[in-house]
């Protein structure tokens, strides 16, 4: 069992790192942070008054309330000196996998705690939950506000486990780890998310039920020194970052909560992360049906995951009240039930020769898990890499440029449009301005519309634009639809045509499977003869297990590359 829990524990890492091989590009919601991370690599912090606004993102395209840079500036100053000469994607794929292996060791540090507290069967049964649970292990890597927070909000339920059930807890553990616990949750919230608040109140509370005025003077410390510690974190660098005095966070819960500017993005009804959210992060049905129920119905069990979980689930049901909602906005609860579901799956697996609904669950439960992570690896995780068109579009065109571009002439202006920055544009993926590339994300339509410099109109400056490809209207954004309706009549042509994710295709027996994804996936991870293994292995299932049936991801046209042929070239 001790080298079962071992391999388990290297086993998350090794699918948080295959899953951002699989998918490396970043999508709009994680730009700020990833553009930030960038500009600080190459630029430093915008320190003084001569710096080039330029240089920095941010001040282009600052968002509808500012972002810390927090996050950003530890990853970029974690990249060692080597790896600023790195090119392309490699930069950006180094410092996603920072951030998650820093997630991942928050998670084996949990794990640990878990072992500690409740025994090694459990820790087991909770690795293979968290490891066939997609979107933790797709999240881990990728820099959203959400996943920087989420380390810290894991190691502090990993210091408010018990030191063992099997003993009492000394005075001194309860301390220091109420302490801890409670600061990180505040510096996460100050810094990164501030509904982690919620959190922290809920959990505060249940310390003070449990441990009455034991834990008062932890819980005052806790707080001033985590507020102390997140307020100078973030407001010193921050200020620094914007070139003004700003709390991000602040901020942010003036916008999204006070204002209530965020259900401008969308609402959802009160249920919907315990209906939708929840189920979809655990992913395993029989998590939530089966292992927690057990867990919750043993008093033995119940009493010292109780205190942990019953914050979590407060947390979901009073942020449930604010109407946009984002299944990463609850990410912080996942471990929490998942210990929880591990507690009820060893309870069971420790009685399976004396019960045979332990024994029916146990194999109900393995056998799910299985299920859970081969939909995770082999259908969610290929769907989810081929939402990234626009990060292909920019390397098809640079690749078709180097082709048809003489020496002399090494770089090109280029437009890139609303949907291409939306999937996986980054600055990483930009050739430097030093050797003659600009690129233009103009949003504005009445700028679009009307002439630039010296008569020339707008689109006519352009040697390359990266526009949406599709016209059936399901597709196309609406800003795109004027775009493409303002480029002129004069010579363009096609460069290349980026494919998209466009759902999931049911092959019958007799139908030939393209694996077109799965190939752009797995020969990045491992070349050709990873593919052809692929090949040979789906073959044999296909045929002998699924009769001939098959499931492969369909995909359309998303985005094309136009090249303006001009007439003195």
């Amino acid at each position: 069992m001790r080298h079962a829990y071992l391999g388990l524990v290297l086993l998350l890492a090794g699918l948080i790192l295959l899953h951002l091989l699989a998918a490396p590009y970043t999508k709009v919601e994680e730009s700020f942070h990833v553009q930030a991370t960038h500009d600080i690599l190459a630029h430093g912090l915008p320190y003084g008054d001569s710096i080039e606004h330029g240089q920095y993102d941010h001040f282009d395209f600052p968002g509808a309330v500012p972002r810390t840079a927090v996050g950003a500036t530890i990853l970029a100053g974690l990249t060692p000196m080597l790896i600023t000469t790195w090119t392309g994607v490699n930069q950006q794929i180094f410092i996603r996998a920072l951030l998650g292996l820093y997630n991942a060791l928050a998670l084996g540090i949990f794990a640990r705690g878990l072992r500690n507290s409740f025994g090694q069967t459990v820790a087991v049964w909770y690795l293979l939950f968290q490891c066939s649970q997609f979107h933790l292990i797709y999240y881990a890597s990728r820099p959203l506000s959400n996943m920087f927070a989420f380390g810290l909000t894991t190691l502090a339920m990993r210091y408010l486990l018990p030191d063992s059930i099997a003993q009492p807890e000394s005075a001194r553990s309860r301390h220091v780890g109420v302490r801890l616990a409670l600061c990180l949750l505040t510096v996460a919230g100050v810094i990164f998310r501030a509904e982690i608040a919620l959190l922290l109140a809920f959990t505060t509370l249940s310390l003070l039920a449990v441990h009455g005025k034991e834990v008062l003077v932890d819980v005052v410390v806790a707080g001033v020194v985590g507020v102390l510690g997140g307020l100078l974190s973030t407001v010193g660098i921050d200020t620094i970052f914007w070139k003004k005095w700003v709390w991000p966070e602040l901020n942010a819960f003036v916008f999204n909560v006070v204002e209530g500017q965020s259900s401008a993005w969308g609402t959802e009804p009160f249920w919907f992360y315990f209906t939708n959210a929840l189920p979809r992060l655990l992913l395993n049905p029989l998590v939530y049906l089966i292992a927690i129920p057990v867990a919750l119905q043993n008093p033995a069990l119940r009493r010292p995951i109780l205190p942990l979980l019953a914050p979590s689930v407060f947390f979901v049901a009073l942020y449930s009240a604010q109407p946009h909602k984002e299944w990463r906005f609850i990410l912080y609860v996942v471990p929490v039930l998942t210990a929880t579901a591990a507690l009820g799956a060893a309870y069971l697996w420790r009685r399976r020769d004396r019960s045979f609904f332990a024994r029916l669950a146990c194999q109900m439960l393995a056998v799910s898990t299985v299920a859970s992570f081969a939909l995770s690896t082999f259908v969610l995780l290929p769907a989810s890499a081929a939402n990234y068109p626009g990060a292909h579009a920019l390397n098809a065109l640079h690749a078709y440029h180097d082709r048809a571009s003489s020496s002399t002439d090494p770089g090109a202006y280029v437009y890139l449009g609303n949907l291409a920055c939306q999937t996986g544009i980054t600055r990483f993926l930009q050739r430097p301005t030093a050797q003659g590339w600009v690129y233009d994300k103009t949003e504005d339509e009445a700028t679009k519309s009307h002439s630039a410099g010296l008569g020339e109109p707008f689109w006519d400056q352009f040697d390359y634009v990266v526009v949406e490809a599709s016209d059936d209207p399901e597709y196309q954004d609406p800003d795109e639809s004027m775009l493409m309706q303002a480029l002129p009549l004069s010579r363009w042509q096609t460069a290349d045509v980026i494919d998209g994710f466009a759902g999931i295709s049911i092959l019958k027996p007799g139908s030939p499977a393209t694996a077109q994804v799965e190939r752009r996936i797995l020969s990045v991870m491992g070349g050709e003869s990873l593919y052809d293994s692929y090949v040979r292995a789906r073959d044999v299932v296909r045929e002998l297990v699924l009769r001939g049936w098959w499931v492969e991801l369909k995909m359309r046209p998303r985005i094309k590359v136009l090249n303006r042929i001009r007439d003195d070239k």
